[in-house]
């Protein structure tokens, strides 16, 4: 057995969450390796649905633009009932928001950032899987099998589980994995639809029962091509499980890969394969002419599958150096698009904790918050994604704008957390935990147009202070106060590369350029959004955390103090 030193972090599982911890770890400087058992990207569209959150995390890694030409827009849905439509579901978002939801099979959204990450030096080991691993104080042994066959011992500072629903790292760390599984099983197909309904718009048609059950269901999400289409439906008798194969070819070892049933660990979700249950256009048509809310053809289907669908999260996150992410972590139906922003979300909280302590600029209990902070989010959004596959979204209670930014995954909050500062200011106004809004209007002297918010952050790494008001000999104190804060004796030693000060003048200020005077970069809110959205309460600062969330929210004249608070949580060991 061959043995060999691995860069500080080995990730298992090249999805969409193991390739956003390899680039957040690649942006953050930290070398990793990346590593997945299957040979080549899967051709699926699986999770297809991205999420303003999503497109905000890429924003800021320099990805968005990317995925936004090669993505569609999802405006909405159209929702029928027993061939009645019952509600037009626009997915309406405050302007403030800088993007909308998009639409983009999860093959392309793998290329893309594989192809973010190769720039950064890491490139997926196709065909090498994790076999198990042990770790200690001081790091993980892991015993991988290559493409080739061979046996391979590694040694790492930490391991990443983002190997899905079968995790081999959630089993061996001895995760309970609670939840059930759905009895129906559904299936896919990516078609060509020829009726004349909006592209941008979603198409779910259901039909109930006389007992008010869901006895028949077509879910159509529009792809990237005309009329091309993700469509999902029940599965007809001839291609349920009682009648598929149960000996010869297509049964057996990685039959029913997504099932469980061939990997030995009863999780049924997934996509099916092998087991000689493949639907064919015709069982696509049968459903679309029975449900569809105009008359269509389908056609040039590019694959389809059976698949099934659990609802499960682990009882905790990850131990010592171990952790998991995605849906490693958590299983759930695939309303609302959830899912795999959900892993995105994992992956950078996680990614830039670690970052910090294998700088040494964190203590280690930093990662504990890892747990703290996400498996709350896991565990509200399998019981929401659960309620809403039954009931169906529009039976939400709360309201339609509330939804929305659900949804979005724009209202994730992480107060009351270990990171999280003490409230300040208005009661409504934007806390530490909450996210960063994104603002437009944002001025410099130099510059002829308007900057937003997350132009201003884009690229950086580093934690981020955020100093408001209207006085510039004010701002450069703070400035000089951060510094202060970012310095021994606080034990850190960060220095600026590790916080960032960023000086924003309000509109009613001096007007002077506040880079000379504050010796940092200055930029105006000209426009007034910054204020309106962060509703500072007098010159005020706001530090913002490297994965887009504040970090806490202070008085100008209290800066030091709130700072040095922050660093010294970072710190604890």
């Amino acid at each position: 057995m061959a043995h060999t030193r691995t860069p500080e972090v080995l990730i298992t599982g090249a999805g969409p969450v193991g390739l956003s911890a390899a680039a957040e770890l690649g942006r953050h400087g930290v070398s990793c390796r990346l590593i997945d058992r299957l040979p080549a990207r899967l051709p699926y569209a699986k999770a297809i649905g991205i999420q303003p959150r999503t497109l905000e995390i890429w924003d800021r890694m320099g990805l968005a633009r990317t995925v936004l030409e090669a993505a569609v827009p999802l405006l909405g849905q159209l929702v029928y009932v027993n061939g009645r439509q019952v509600a037009r579901l626009e997915m309406e978002l405050p302007p403030e928001v800088p993007y909308g939801f998009a639409a983009l099979p999860q093959y392309e959204t793998e290329r893309l950032i594989e192809e973010y990450v190769a720039a950064l030096g890491t490139v997926i080991e196709r065909g090498t899987e994790l076999l198990s691993f042990t770790q200690d104080e001081h790091g993980v042994t892991a015993r991988l099998r290559t493409a080739s066959g061979a046996e391979e011992e590694v040694r790492t500072g930490y391991l990443v589980g983002c190997d899905g629903a079968h995790s081999t790292v959630r089993k061996g760390l001895g995760l309970t994995f609670e939840g059930g599984a759905f009895q129906e099983e559904f299936m896919l197909a990516d078609v060509v639809a020829d009726w004349d309904l909006p592209h941008e718009y979603s198409v779910r048609s259901t039909h109930f029962a006389a007992d008010g059950s869901t006895d028949d269901a077509l879910i159509c999400v529009p792809l990237p091509g005309e009329g091309r289409y993700r469509m999902s439906m029940m599965v007809p008798p001839e291609l349920s499980a009682e009648a598929a194969p149960t000996s010869g070819p297509g049964s057996g070892d990685g039959a029913a890969r997504g099932d469980g049933a061939a990997r030995g660990d009863g999780v049924a979700h997934g996509i099916a394969e092998g087991d000689g249950r493949v639907p064919e256009l015709s069982h696509v048509q049968a459903v679309v002419d029975r449900l569809a809310p105009r008359p269509a053809t389908v056609s040039t289907m590019r694959w389809s599958s059976v698949f099934r669908i659990s609802h499960r999260i682990v009882d905790r996150y990850g131990e010592g150096r171990v952790f998991v992410a995605g849906d490693a972590a958590h299983i759930h139906p695939p309303t609302g698009a959830q899912g795999m922003n959900t892993g995105i979300q994992d992956a950078c909280n996680l990614a830039w904790k670690l970052a910090l302590v294998l700088k040494g600029a964190a203590g280690p209990a930093l990662l504990a918050g890892y747990d703290a902070e996400r498996r709350p989010v896991g565990e509200e959004v399998v019981g929401r994604t659960l309620r809403h596959s039954t009931q169906g979204i529009e039976s939400d209670p709360d309201d339609p704008r509330t939804v929305i930014l659900r949804e979005a995954q724009l209202l994730i909050s992480y107060r009351g957390g270990p990171l999280a500062g003490a409230p300040s200011g208005p009661a409504d106004a934007p806390q530490p935990g909450d996210r960063a809004p994104d603002c437009a209007g944002l001025t410099l002297p130099l510059a002829a147009y308007p900057l937003r918010l997350l132009d201003v952050l884009r690229d950086r790494t580093a934690h981020v202070v955020l100093l408001y008001g209207a006085d510039p000999a004010a701002l450069a104190a703070a400035a000089e106060a951060t510094r202060s804060a970012d310095r021994p004796p606080t034990g850190l030693g960060l220095g600026l590369h590790t916080i960032g000060v960023l000086a924003l003048e309000a509109p009613e200020g001096a007007c002077e350029t506040v880079a000379n005077t504050a010796a940092v970069p200055g930029y105006r809110d000209a426009a007034g959004e910054f204020a309106r959205l962060y509703r500072p309460d007098g010159p005020t600062g706001f530090l913002v955390r490297p994965d887009g969330y504040l970090g806490a929210r202070f008085p100008l004249t209290g800066t030091a103090a709130a700072l040095s608070d922050y660093l010294r949580a970072l710190s604890a060991s």
